[in-house]
């Protein structure tokens, strides 16, 4: 699963770019060019990611994006939060935590994106859940798809 966000850039009459989240209404931002409005973007789309786990509020999965839409990936510690959390569903967290052979608190920090989890550990916890981590890199250019 991609963590990417679909996102509408639209043009402003004065110049710049309002961009805002289909499945995130109260999440918003503008950049005075598209570079600058796809950055804003994926810190917006951050810190709101990173509000709604620490009050352990819903987060929906990424919708596909629509005709126009560009995706637009949070930062990597929210990422891989969001990963674990998406990955282990409706199961308790104590069920991960007895899987991995640790402790809730620790269990937790895997979905914590102030807590920089290790890849070790990302990939024991995708294993734990029957899912496998992969990795990659991509471009950050105008007029591609925006991550950080």
């Amino acid at each position: 699963m991609e963590i990417r966000y679909p996102a509408r850039l639209e043009p402003q009459e004065g110049g710049g770019y309002f961009v805002s989240f289909p499945d995130f209404a109260d999440t918003f931002t503008e950049g005075d060019s598209e570079e600058e409005a796809l950055y804003y973007a994926s810190e917006v789309l951050t810190a709101m990611l990173e509000t709604k786990i620490a009050h352990d509020l819903p987060i929906a999965a990424p919708s596909p994006a629509g005709p126009g839409e560009r995706l637009i990936a949070p930062d990597a510690k929210t990422q891989a939060a969001l990963l674990v959390r998406f990955a282990r569903g409706p199961r308790a967290l104590a069920d991960l935590a007895r899987a991995l052979g640790t402790s809730w608190p620790a269990a937790k920090r895997l979905e914590d994106p102030g807590h920089w989890p290790s890849l070790k550990s990302l990939e024991r916890a995708a294993a734990a859940l029957g899912q496998r981590l992969v990795l990659s890199f991509e471009e950050t250019k105008t007029g591609r798809d925006h991550t950080r």
